[in-house]
Parts: structure tokens; C-alpha cells; sequence
């Protein structure tokens, strides 16, 4: 019974993968068929210059630059064009689609008209083929990703059904993920274009597979973090917060980090497990914002005084319109200080924005000033008194 012969070493190979030969649409071929009358009637284009005989290295010179002019046409007057269009339309997704491929297909012709230029020059080794297929590779699955990028509002959409309130970052977080995942295949595809068998490449990292897991225990920890946070709705974008010491507007919220804009506008960028494990101030979502003082009068000020005062300025704070009547609200006569009579004063506005709640407490201080004016007190300061029970006799020295 006759055996047939497998050669497992075939069937391993990967075909390297050729992308570069299908945009040229042998047009190489059209400009030497044209080169040979221009041989035939100047018979000096024959000289070389670097092996590279004149006529095709003239030819391959005008080619590319012909590929340049068109990549400015093509912008000017298609992709002007598609954008004229687009504006008419109601949606404008198709306005961010066409400004995301802008940058590709102008790269695109640059890939093309270098294929000719090294084709029409025979300098096209396998190496420079192999460079401009996995930049013809990277140029579409940068169009893509350019493409998922520019439909980000698409995304908070998607998942704002399931959770209005995270709608943004989830949305965000999804995006990166998918980013990430083509941007695997485009690695993959790149990889392919040089002969590397990608199967067999992750086949064999299972062998590292212990020491990489070990390598990315803290990139896994900053992963789940971030789940953490979203599950939890402890922070959003835009909120004012403070944890492990930093304390800043949050930014964003990405797979690793969360990137905190402090009020110093320096960005702090803080490892998500950090800001998960660790006790977070959200003062964004307070609502009202406090403010406790302590006055001091001076010791002249008499009981009466100090009675009215205490008692204006609590009708004062009670009947002012922003401050919180549902919050805590006191105001008493506390203590005798070293230099003052203390009273105290605890109440919350009823916002948390810094700028309005700084604008309230300047009229409540200003107010207060008023109040004691008007009962004939004043503030007191830090002082100290020097009591003389009996001078010196002038004649004991």
C-alpha cells in the first residue's frame, strides 16, 4: 500500500503576507512599457547612475512625485468635498469619520508611490517590500482605529442604557479595550508580513507564561481597579476629589491609571489600585459645603453684648438665603479665652462650587463685623496684661 510523505515543516510555514503589490496595479508595468520608445529614441538613457539606468530612475522620480500631487488633489478635492457633504447632513458622525481617514489615505499614497519609485529603480529587495507592507498594514489598521476613535460618542451612547450615570467613563473604557484588541490583530498582521508564525509565537509564551503573569501582577491589579471604580461609581470625570494625598479634578479613568488634574494644573497620574484601596474624598458630591469659625471678643465686651451678638448673628444665619437651613446650624458664646470671649459658629452653605462658597462666607463675615460694630464691641487680639501690686521704693537700690 503505497505511504505519502507529509512534510510537517510545510505545513507550519506561515505565507508572509503581500499587500503592497495589489495597490500598485502593475502601473510599474504600464511606465516601462512607455520607457521603451524613450530608450529607442535617446539611446544615452541607457547610462546608469548607482546601476540604476537614467530613463527609470527619471521615470521613478516623476512617478512619486505624481503620487505626491495626487495625495494633494485627492485631499483638496475629494476629501474637501466629502466634507462639504457631510455638513449638509443631520448627523455628524460622517464629519468625524472622513476628518479620522484624512490622515491615512494621504499617508497611503506616499506608501504606493515609494513601491513604484523602488520598483521602476529594481531596488525593491525583499526587506523593502516587507517595510512597506507592514506600513500598508499599519496605515489600515490605523484607519480603523482613527475610525473608533472619532465615534467615541457612540460608545457613551451604547452604554448609557445600561448605566446613565457612567455612561462616559464605561464608554470610554469599552473604547479602550476594542483599541487595544485591533491593535492586537494589527500586530499580528504586521508580524505575518515578515514570515513570523504568530500561532507559534503565543503558543510558546506559554512557556514564560508564569514569569509574564508575574511581570504584570501590578498592571492586573490597576485592571481590576478600574472595574472597581466604574462597579462602584466612586468617582467620575470632572469631580473633585482627594485620595492617597492627591486631591485635583478627575480627568479621566483608564484601564491602568486615573489622571487627576490638580489646582496647581500639574496632572498626577495615580495607579488605579491605589485609588481603589484607598479612603477617597469626594467633595464634589457634598452639596453643601461648611464653615466653622471662632470669633473672639474683646474681655470689655459686657454680658448684654455678648447676648445680642450671639443671638443676631444666629437670626443672621438662619434668615441668610444661602446658607443651609437642613444642615446643622450653631452658633454660642464657647469659652473664655487667654485674651477673648469665644463664640462659636458652625453652619454649612448650600453649595459645594469653591468660588460661590468663598463669596458667601465673605458676606457672613462682613456681616458679623456689622453686627458687633452696631452693639458697640470689638474684636479681640492676642495680648497679654502686666499687673504691678507695689512699685519699687525709690530708695532701695
Amino acid at each position: 500500500m503505497p505511504t505519502t510523505e507529509v512534510n510537517t515543516t510545510e505545513l507550519n510555514a506561515t505565507q508572509s503576507l503581500n499587500v503592497i503589490d495589489d495597490l500598485s496595479m502593475n502601473l510599474e508595468g504600464t511606465v516601462q512599457t512607455l520607457l521603451v520608445p524613450v530608450y529607442e529614441k535617446f539611446p544615452f538613457l541607457h547610462n546608469t547612475f548607482l546601476d540604476i539606468p537614467l530613463a527609470n530612475l527619471f521615470a521613478a522620480i516623476v512617478v512619486f512625485l505624481l503620487f505626491l500631487l495626487f495625495r494633494k488633489l485627492f485631499t483638496l478635492i475629494v476629501i474637501g468635498t466629502l466634507q462639504k457633504i457631510s455638513k449638509v447632513t443631520e448627523t455628524y458622525y460622517d464629519d468625524k469619520v472622513i476628518s479620522a481617514l484624512k490622515g491615512p489615505i494621504r499617508f497611503a499614497f506616499i506608501l504606493i508611490g515609494a513601491h513604484l519609485f523602488f520598483l521602476l529603480i529594481f531596488k525593491e529587495t525583499e526587506f523593502i517590500k516587507n517595510v512597506l507592507n507592514t506600513l500598508v498594514v499599519y496605515t489600515v489598521f490605523w484607519a480603523i482605529i482613527s475610525v473608533m476613535e472619532s465615534l467615541r460618542s457612540v460608545f457613551h451612547h451604547a452604554t448609557e442604557k445600561f448605566n446613565p450615570d457612567l455612561a462616559k467613563e464605561m464608554g470610554n473604557f469599552i473604547l479602550k479595550i476594542a483599541k487595544i484588541l485591533v491593535g492586537a490583530v494589527g500586530l499580528g498582521a504586521m508580524l505575518q508580513v515578515w514570515g513570523i508564525n504568530v500561532t507559534a509565537l503565543v503558543a510558546s509564551l506559554g512557556l514564560g507564561g508564569l514569569a509574564f503573569a508575574l511581570a504584570a501582577k501590578d498592571t492586573a491589579s490597576n485592571m481590576f481597579g478600574s472595574f472597581a471604580l466604574l462597579a462602584d461609581k466612586s468617582i467620575r470625570i470632572g469631580e473633585w476629589i482627594k485620595v492617597g494625598g492627591v486631591e485635583g479634578t478627575v480627568e479621566d479613568i483608564g484601564m491602568r491609571t486615573t489622571k487627576i488634574r490638580s489646582f496647581e494644573k500639574a496632572l498626577i497620574t495615580v495607579p488605579n489600585q491605589i485609588v481603589s484601596n484607598s479612603p477617597i474624598e469626594n467633595f464634589s458630591r457634598r452639596g453643601v459645603r461648611r464653615i466653622k469659625m471662632q470669633i473672639g471678643l474683646t474681655y470689655g465686651t459686657s454680658r448684654d453684648q455678648v447676648d445680642a451678638i450671639v443671638k443676631e448673628i444666629r437670626a443672621m444665619l438662619h434668615g441668610h438665603e444661602k446658607i443651609s437651613q437642613k444642615e446643622t446650624l450653631l452658633v454660642n458664646f464657647e469659652s473664655f479665652g487667654d485674651s477673648s470671649l469665644n463664640i462659636f459658629i458652625y453652619t454649612f452653605t448650600d453649595t459645594s462650587n469653591w468660588e460661590r462658597y468663598l463669596n458667601i462666607r465673605e458676606d457672613i463675615h462682613l456681616k458679623i463685623m456689622k453686627i458687633v460694630e452696631e452693639n458697640g464691641a470689638s474684636f479681640a487680639f492676642p495680648s497679654r496684661s502686666i499687673y504691678i501690686e507695689q512699685t519699687p521704693d525709690k530708695n532701695v537700690l
